[in-house]
């Protein structure tokens, strides 16, 4: 008998010295040099970048970045370039403008589509109604349209409308050319993925507290409000750094429905035009790419804090 009580005991001990074994494996000194070789080797380019940047023209063109600890040599004139002078023949307009429009786009298509995914989520894990599996899957087999497919039929929809045997049914936008015409696919499109992600991450959530709260005559859009929103924090900020740096650096969607126009242009689309005809000004390159990388990785440093908090806390309060 005491054999048999004994061995849940003898099981959870085999159970955590298999665990301990494979935390160890995974912390050794052979996997810490592997991590640190990988890391350094993932530095090294952007290292190279950020030497670059500061380099004299002459020296990019004539010498590696390496070749900078032997005879160092820094300047500012590549970043006044493209920052103010618009970096060489490409034209006078700076940087500034572009990545003011970048934010004009990314910042609304991120707070669309996180907001939009949040509250379908909810609705989808927390709202019996007919067919709701069904829409989530639906949702969820979005993810594998192609954005490409859809790039011609969208625009023809912001330009023309919708037309059916020469009637037309949706009326035009009139939106192409316009920040607007540009953030909406990136909020189109981000949703079944941002809804897939809150959709997990809010149907794990405690009933306990949602039938607490409901007891307490709280509808739908208090639970919503005062405890979804709150404990969901964590993955809302996870979900807007994805999608932040998706926008951020987005190239295709800018260039098809920008418009050309350098009024509504993001940065991604100056940097495609900022080494000039034939590659002639390519120095250019390395300072508006070290510009770039400034906002997402404040955004990433604000944000990444949420990432350590506990889904849970404070929620018996």
């Amino acid at each position: 008998m005491s054999t048999v009580i004994d061995a849940p005991k003898k099981v959870k001990k085999i159970k955590a010295v298999k665990s301990h074994g494979s935390d160890r494996a995974f912390t050794s000194p052979i996997a810490s040099a592997v991590v640190t070789v990988i890391a350094v080797l993932w530095t090294i380019p952007t290292f190279g970048l950020f030497v670059t940047a500061f380099r004299p023209n002459e020296d990019i063109r004539s010498t590696g970045w390496w070749t900078v600890f032997l005879h160092p040599k820094f300047t500012w004139d590549n970043f006044h370039a493209v920052l103010f002078a618009g970096g060489g023949s490409i034209g006078s307009q700076g940087m500034i403008p572009f990545a003011v429009n970048s934010l004009a786009i990314t910042i609304p298509a991120v707070v669309l589509s996180v907001g939009f995914g949040l509250m379908a989520a909810y609705a989808l894990a927390w709202i019996p109604f007919r067919f709701s599996d069904h829409i989530f899957y639906g949702l969820f087999a979005l993810q594998g349209v192609p954005l490409q497919l859809s790039l011609l039929p969208l625009l023809t929809f912001f330009a023309t409308g919708v037309k059916l045997f020469g009637v037309t049914i949706i009326p035009s936008l009139h939106i192409v050319g316009t920040l607007a015409s540009v953030w909406l696919p990136h909020v189109m499109f981000g949703m079944p993925l941002v809804i897939y992600l809150i959709h997990n991450f809010v149907a794990a959530l405690p009933r306990e507290i949602m039938e607490a709260a409901r007891v307490d005559g709280a509808n739908h859009f208090e639970v919503f409000r005062r405890i979804v929103l709150p404990l969901s924090i964590p993955a809302l900020a996870s979900i807007a750094i994805f999608q932040f740096l998706w926008i951020w650096n987005d190239l295709l969607v800018a260039l098809v429905f920008a418009g050309g126009t350098d009024d509504v242009a993001p940065l991604t689309l100056h940097l495609a035009n900022l080494s000039g005809n034939l590659g002639s000004h390519w120095e250019n390159v390395a300072p508006a790419a070290i510009f770039s990388i400034i906002i997402p990785l404040i955004v990433f440093l604000s944000l990444q804090r949420f990432f350590v908090r506990g889904l849970l806390a404070g929620s018996v309060k």
